[in-house]
């Protein structure tokens, strides 16, 4: 099939790129724009490893066309941190040790991001609901959570501040 000009705003810049109509935003991301931390996983929506956030909901990029995406604002987790500072969530789960060979931690990343961003007061089983669509296969889950919870903490220490 013909490529066709796309063009996507990925990590706050705007990008163009020629792609196959067919191919997945996953697809995109890692092969034209080369932003590698999303992960092929099983590519049926079921472990959540290519998780990006589409204007602010996290998405299985294996699972979305990528012309779909046109227009709206991608963010993967190459785009999670601002500058060199780190997004708290990413310094939570270093502290933390929530990443072991670090293959889900992407998806992990970006679908806590986004439960952060609307709720920086989440329950565990608030957590462990937005975490359900990331399957890890080296850890207990346990400290992912408490990653979460630890970002949560930090994040609603500084809006207090403000």
């Amino acid at each position: 099939m013909e490529k066709q000009l796309m063009t996507f705003h990925v990590n706050g810049e705007t990008q163009e790129v020629a792609a196959s109509p067919t191919h997945t935003l996953l697809e995109v991301l890692r092969e034209e724009l080369d932003l590698t931390g999303v992960k092929h996983g099983c590519e049926l929506g079921q472990c959540g490893a290519c998780t990006v956030l589409v204007d602010g909901s996290p998405m299985l990029s294996c699972l979305m066309l990528a012309i779909e995406a046109q227009e709206c604002e991608i963010t993967t987790v190459e785009g999670l941190a601002q500058g060199n500072t780190l997004h708290p969530l990413q310094q939570a789960f270093a502290e933390r040790g929530a990443a072991q060979c670090g293959y889900c931690t992407p998806g992990f990343l970006l679908s806590g991001a986004a439960l952060l961003a609307e709720n920086t007061h989440p329950t565990r089983d608030e957590i462990q609901v937005a975490l359900a669509g990331n399957l890890c296969r080296c850890t207990g889950y346990t400290k992912i959570i408490e990653a979460v919870e630890l970002a949560a903490e930090r994040m609603r220490s500084v809006s207090e501040a403000h």
